[in-house]
């Protein structure tokens, strides 16, 4: 239900119990007292009948299910209205006797005691209501709470998977340092191997020909 909706309905609330209570007020009032009162009255349904046309307007602007039932409730609301206004038409009425005036007194009193009952049960209504969406918020506040430490949980699960891989992102760049340091050792024993290889065989080689060389000498001789 719309929020706008209910804050003009509880003043109708207000407004229509008020007017309710001038009226049988009103009943029992003559000369400028009586005039006073009327006078408050019209004021009152002018209010009123303002607060019902925000109303129709602030329904019809909603969804079609919202709408729907907040136009069958505005249609009671025009109902007790147009009752509270045809109430004040009687008040002011020139050609009432005193008979007329004494039913009217009594109706009013009956219709007043009615109303009363049902504004009673309209408030109550309303406060149900407002401990509802009181309980909602409650119930949003947690909610958005929960999201809260559950966002902050989040970040500091990243901040942590973040120090992890930069950590590992140091350890690999330490592995490649390493390797580039191995392989550059393994080269150079590669080319001493090498260099030694051709010693060897160059000694080898000299010891040849001078194996050959003293053999030859000795047979020559």
């Amino acid at each position: 239900m719309s929020e706008v909706f209910e804050v003009y309905e509880h003043h109708y609330w207000e407004l229509s119990a008020n007017l309710s209570s001038n009226c049988t007020a009103a009943t029992v009032l003559d000369g400028e007292q009586k005039k006073q009162k009327i006078s408050e009255i019209k004021t009152g349904l002018d209010d009123a009948d303002g607060l019902l046309q925000k109303m129709d307007l602030e329904a019809r602007s909603l969804s079609p299910s919202a709408k729907a039932t907040l136009l069958a409730k505005l249609r009671e609301y025009k109902t007790d209205f147009n009752s509270l206004k045809n109430e004040s038409k009687r008040l002011t009425s020139t050609n009432a006797n005193l008979a007329a005036r004494d039913q009217l007194l009594e109706s009013g009193m009956a219709d007043a005691l009615l109303v009363s009952n049902d504004q009673r049960g309209r408030l109550l209504m309303t406060t149900k209501r407002l401990n509802q969406s009181t309980d909602r918020i409650k119930e949003s506040r947690r909610t958005m709470l929960e999201t809260e430490e559950l966002g902050v949980s989040i970040l500091q699960n990243l901040h942590q998977q973040r120090q992890f891989l930069l950590h590992a992102n140091n350890t690999i760049h330490g592995v490649d340092d390493n390797v580039s340091r191995s392989k550059k050792i393994l080269t150079s024993m590669s080319r001493r191997m090498s260099r030694n290889k051709c010693i060897i065989g160059s000694i080898v080689a000299i010891l040849v020909l001078a194996i050959i060389f003293i053999l030859y000498f000795k047979l020559t001789h």
